[in-house]
């Protein structure tokens, strides 16, 4: 099955982008990154706070199948309703330094929207350190229950 959700992985840079278009409406996808019920639903983690302006900050926390626990925390340096959202993101106690991330949201059409990231690392070792991880898969199926989500409210 081929994924829906692209990324794109220049060699020597320290970036990634993540594209992913949905059959939503714009409004709906930028809600499901900025209402916390949603987000725990397609994310599948707790949302311990989450901050949606300037100078806002969010901290999330997921348990795996062992029962340890895994945080994940950032601040937001830019928030544009159904437009943008600049922040950074930390897993914390791993070895993984903190990132930059620049999410892009773009109408398509009445019914369907695009979802554009752009991931800067600290390195480029970094940056193809996580691209080791299941990284790919595990966004995609993210996504994937993002756009179910609100299929099933439809």
């Amino acid at each position: 099955m081929e994924r829906k959700t692209k990324i794109h992985a220049e060699d020597g840079k320290q970036e990634i982008v993540i594209t992913r278009e949905f059959e939503l409406p714009l409004e709906l996808l930028f809600k499901a990154y900025v209402e916390p019920e949603i987000v725990e639903q397609w994310m599948g983690t707790k949302v311990l706070k989450l901050e949606n302006k300037k100078h806002g900050s969010y901290q999330f926390e997921t348990i795996d199948p062992k029962g340890n626990k895994h945080g994940f925390n950032g601040v937001i340096h830019e928030f544009f309703p159904n437009e943008k959202i600049t922040r950074t993101f930390e897993m914390e106690n791993s070895p993984f330094a903190v990132q930059l991330e620049f999410l892009s949201f773009e109408a398509l059409s009445a019914d369907s929207s695009k979802l554009t990231m752009q991931i800067v690392y600290k390195s480029v070792a970094l940056r193809d350190q996580m691209l080791q991880l299941p990284f790919a898969q595990g966004l995609n199926m993210a996504h994937n229950r993002l756009q179910d989500i609100f299929n099933q409210l439809k």
